[in-house]
């Protein structure tokens, strides 16, 4: 394994690897569990907001600039399509569809930034081994659509939760790419805070507008939902993406992008594991097809962008 300037023991890159994949795959079931008892769209909204909070201290502690207008301009844009059209999306979606199901369908994000970027004015042809993602990709998402009957566990084939899905895995790779060329902080971390702060304001707002405030009971969460809120905080959003920064600096990018497809495969066996989610062979034949589609397209895109302007977190 090639190392990066600094040195880095392998088992510390080992401990960072390890922490995406378990902290990011965790998210799904996190997620699941924290909407039990919190209205979905609030509790992404006081995620991020937190997280974000915290990320912004850290970051000007080690010495990042505040950010000037335009970046927060931007970071609006980034966090209004990755956290409020993708994760408070796919929150929301889990109220009738599995954490198992949505992390699949979130998986094909990078299958969906190589179809746009193809179809752009500007998209080269995309080589033989991404097509064959491409294509793998909308056939796995296929199988999990048409799911023939309806389980009462959470495993269901929501329609409704389903197209939502859709939509947030399509916002989260329009954000992905224009955060590619738009003015953000020069700092990775105070890039993220500015993103999470901006992004968690906009979903408290957004979940005024969609009644949660109405519908929070604060006597009626359980304990179990606000662990599961201060795990989303702490290991996925604070912890899970300043290793995937420290990663990218310090280990080969090959190597980070794997958690494209670990993640998945750890959600759907935490999912199976603590949320009690039935796997059917749908679900399964749809697992190994979607992730063999983001292998593909991981191993065979054009590497011409920087994985740190992909800004594939916020899980």
């Amino acid at each position: 394994m090639k190392q990066k300037a600094g040195a880095n023991p392998v088992y510390v890159i080992g401990i960072a690897l390890v922490s995406v994949y378990l902290f990011w795959g965790g998210t799904y079931v996190g997620m699941k569990v924290a909407i039990e008892t919190m209205p979905p769209f609030l509790m992404a909204g006081i995620r991020f907001f937190v997280a974000g909070a915290v990320l912004y201290v850290i970051s000007r502690l080690s010495g990042a600039k505040r950010p000037a207008g335009r970046e927060w301009r931007s970071s609006a844009i980034v966090g209004a399509l990755l956290l409020l059209g993708g994760n408070g999306l796919v929150a929301w979606s889990e109220q009738g569809v599995s954490s198992s199901i949505a992390s699949l369908i979130v998986a094909a994000v990078p299958v969906w930034m190589m179809l746009f970027g193809w179809l752009s004015r500007s998209g080269k042809r995309p080589t033989t081994g991404v097509i064959a993602g491409i294509v793998l990709g909308l056939l796995g998402i296929a199988v999990l659509v048409f799911q023939p009957g309806h389980q009462d566990n959470g495993t269901a084939t929501d329609l409704t939760g389903i197209i939502t899905l859709l939509a947030a895995s399509l916002s989260w790779a329009a954000g992905s790419m224009y955060s590619r060329s738009a003015r953000m902080p020069d700092s990775p971390l105070m890039s993220t805070a500015a993103q999470m702060l901006t992004g968690g304001v906009l979903l408290l707002i957004f979940s005024y507008f969609t009644g949660d405030w109405s519908k929070l009971d604060i006597p009626s969460i359980s304990l179990r939902s606000y662990t599961a809120l201060g795990y989303l905080i702490v290991f996925g959003s604070i912890i899970g993406y300043t290793a995937y920064i420290w990663l990218l600096k310090n280990a080969d990018a090959a190597l980070v992008s794997t958690y494209a497809f670990v993640n998945p495969v750890v959600a759907v066996f935490f999912g199976w594991l603590l949320a009690g989610e039935r796997l059917t062979v749908n679900t399964l034949t749809a697992a190994v097809i979607i992730i063999a589609s983001v292998v593909l397209v991981t191993v065979f895109r054009s590497r011409a962008v920087p994985s740190a302007k992909m800004m594939e977190q916020g899980r």
